[in-house]
């Protein structure tokens, strides 16, 4: 589904120019992009700007149309005009992108999945500040009976693999049988062909999927605190840099708002991580 995008000319010659001088070094992979103050950020790719991303995971990132769109991807693409360069988006499974183990490996350039601010995670990656807000929730059958973790005793419960809602039901879904799924896809058909019970995931995305799915409802949320962050290599400060210097930009100019609402059909709450 990758693919790599094509430059003008004008734009592709500092990144040449950069990719010659590195050979002479001994590497050919690597190539740039500038930012707005002319400072070179070392990409994987040369002029392109990669993303490694589990799909779906709507609204944040999933297929349409044979394209990648969504929020993470909106403000992705932000960062990408700041280094005259397209994004160009990796699908790979959430465990590797959490565990660092695509950024450390040169699989990407950077890491926008939906992915919550962790400690564990801060171990392997660096996070840009937070930009969005999220909690658990649960979601069911309508009539199900289930409102809580409470009444899963003795039923199944899909959680997503490497995720913080596999970690909170681990913790506090006893006497429910966890079945471990590899994306959230799987998972919500899971839910939807009565393989399981009920799911656990962030709350943005099993919103979006019961506006469809009128036969389902999010039955409660759980109240975890969480806030999403772009990962980028331990160490790589000056894409990190840039990216937090992007959020904050849009976020100052209302670009962030309209791409929020845009997504979410509404603007940010006044005070929540997800407004300026």
């Amino acid at each position: 589904m990758a693919r790599r995008t094509k430059l003008t000319w004008l734009a592709v010659v500092p990144a040449l120019a950069l990719v010659a001088a590195m050979s002479a070094c001994g590497s050919d992979e690597a190539g740039s992009g500038g930012n707005g103050d002319g400072q070179n950020i070392e990409l994987v790719h040369e002029g392109q700007l990669t993303t490694c991303t589990g799909l779906p995971y709507k609204p944040f990132q999933y297929e349409e149309n044979g394209k990648v769109v969504g929020f993470d991807v909106d403000l992705v693409d932000l960062v990408a005009e700041k280094l005259n360069v397209k994004q160009v988006i990796v699908d790979t499974p959430f465990d590797s992108i959490q565990s660092g183990a695509d950024l450390n490996s040169g699989k990407c350039d950077l890491a926008a999945a939906g992915m919550t601010i962790t400690e564990v995670r801060e171990k392997n990656l660096d996070f840009s500040e937070p930009y969005f807000d999220a909690t658990q929730a649960l979601v069911a059958k309508k009539g199900s009976g289930i409102e809580d973790l409470s009444d899963l005793q003795g039923k199944k419960l899909g959680v997503q693999n490497g995720t913080t809602g596999y970690d909170y039901a681990q913790k506090n879904a006893k006497g429910a049988e966890l079945v471990n799924f590899e994306d959230l896809g799987l998972l919500l058909n899971a839910v939807e062909t009565s393989r399981v019970d009920a799911g656990i995931n962030d709350n943005g995305v099993l919103y979006d999927w019961v506006k469809e799915k009128t036969d389902f409802e999010v039955v409660t949320e759980f109240d975890t605190g969480e806030q999403y962050g772009i990962g980028v290599r331990t160490g790589n400060k000056a894409l990190l840099d840039l990216i937090n210097e992007t959020l904050d930009e849009a976020k100052k100019s209302g670009e962030y708002d309209k791409i929020y609402e845009k997504w979410f059909g509404k603007k940010p709450e006044e005070g929540s991580g997800n407004s300026n």
